[in-house]
């Protein structure tokens, strides 16, 4: 759990990057319709979460930096005991100062009379436009209220800056409290991919499958930090597979990208097995290059690496290996140099993570990729895809699709893999699954 002196200091960094003539404006996730009467699970807007650690719907989080009566005013819902009977207890403005360190707090009601004065005399407004049209415009309106007043001195701002300039350089780095949630997260996530191998045979479907990684989450206070992907046979083929309702059949390997979501934190892990717990030679040839591809992206995760260079390092082992089996001809450089290698791996091998499972955080700094620097976290995810289709390739190699994925702290030291709680060795996975 993320203390509120942990947010409170996290809203003075950002204060102090605005500085004392800016204002900032974060909303909170809206509530959405699922359909009729009936919403979807709500989750909190990651940013709105990361400065306030405020759970509910219906709140503005407003940073006034220098102000001298108060600087961080969150207009949140009041107490009300009918809708709290229905809906469950809400903090209210008491709740906002007491239990999560604002220094004032107002009714969301009364945001319209009051917001326009806590705008008036601010250079700057950081916010994020264009993720809730509805409240876009009501930003406008009150910049436009003030804009009314210029003939009686009032002073309206005169700049809008997109708050993902200077927030979303604050979330990549991690502290010790985020880390500590997302390696919960991933532990979470590991126990559920071992429940997975130990639950699979032939004949089931994969929507079983799906349902013990539910289970496993829910289980431990966590839920899907994205929609599951369990793909069997030509299934795991498809990148962004999400039917997951076909049978599992004797021979086809069971591709499993899966992560939990832990108090907001997201981990991201894939494994890939054998549905009857023993790899073919083809199979075993092929995952054995994705897992080396793996293993040398994972030592290029260090503080003072590009964030490019453990692609590099995944797709140079991917291209050498495939040229061993023979599914790519020529010399590795120049395999390189034309890309052929994305017949069969056409993806990035990671991205940031944390509070989204595709983090923010900008990858090039000047139109060089970043420096990675302790405190990050990415995922390193190398894979082999060969279509059942695919021209060219033996038939004993086609509908093979293989992807291996932890999650990584870059450290002053050695990269932390943080779900290595879920086997990947073939072997040690062929040795879990014959103790079903």
């Amino acid at each position: 759990m993320i203390e509120p002196k942990e947010f409170a200091r996290r809203r003075r960094q950002l204060m102090r990057m605005a500085g004392n003539d800016a204002i900032v404006i974060v909303a909170a996730a809206p509530e959405r319709v699922r359909n009729n009467d009936a919403h979807y699970p709500y989750r909190q807007d990651s940013d709105f979460h990361y400065l306030s650690g405020f759970a509910e719907p219906d709140a503005v989080l407003v940073l006034v930096p220098g102000r001298a009566a108060s600087e961080t005013i969150l207009f949140c819902r009041e107490r009300d005991r009918e809708r709290e009977r229905w809906d469950g207890p809400r903090a209210g403005t008491e709740g906002a100062i007491a239990a999560h360190g604002m220094d004032d707090a107002f009714p969301i009601d009364d945001i319209d009379d009051i917001l326009p004065g806590l705008i008036e005399g601010r250079t700057r407004v950081y916010y994020h436009f264009g993720r809730d049209t509805e409240f876009d415009l009501k930003l406008i309106g009150w910049v436009n209220r003030v804009r009314a007043l210029v003939r009686q001195g009032a002073k309206p701002p005169h700049e809008f800056v997109a708050l993902s300039h200077l927030l979303h350089d604050l979330r990549l780095y991690k502290s010790r409290g985020e880390l500590r949630l997302m390696r919960k997260a991933a532990k979470i996530a590991a126990g559920a991919h071992v429940r997975a191998m130990r639950a699979a045979r032939p004949g089931m479907n994969e929507h079983e499958v799906e349902a013990e990684f539910l289970h496993a989450f829910r289980s431990n206070d966590a839920v899907p930090s994205y929609e599951p992907i369990v793909g069997g046979g030509a299934n795991g083929c498809v990148l962004h597979y999400r039917a997951n309702n076909a049978p599992l059949r004797d021979g086809d390997l069971l591709l499993i990208d899966a992560g939990a979501e832990y108090q907001c934190y997201a981990s991201d892990i894939t494994r890939t097995f054998p549905v009857n717990g023993r790899f073919s030679p083809e199979q075993r040839s092929l995952y054995d290059i994705v897992l080396a591809a793996q293993l040398a992206g994972i030592d290029e995760v260090r503080a003072g690496r590009t964030f490019d260079a453990y692609h590099d390092a995944a797709v140079r082992t991917i291209t050498r290996g495939l040229i061993k089996l023979g599914l790519l001809e020529g010399s590795v450089e120049r395999n390189l140099r034309e890309h052929t290698y994305r017949k069969f791996y056409m993806h990035k091998t990671g991205h940031w993570l944390g509070l989204d499972v595709h983090d923010v955080g900008d990858y090039r700094i000047d139109g060089e990729f970043r420096v990675l620097e302790p405190g990050m976290v990415v995922t390193v995810e190398p894979g082999i895809y060969i279509a059942p289709d695919q021209k060219g390739v033996p038939a004993r190699f086609r509908g093979i699709g293989i992807r291996i994925e932890d999650d990584v702290v870059v450290t002053d030291g050695d990269p932390e893999v943080i779900s290595a709680g879920a086997p990947k060795d073939p072997d040690a996975i062929e040795a879990l699954m014959a103790r079903q």
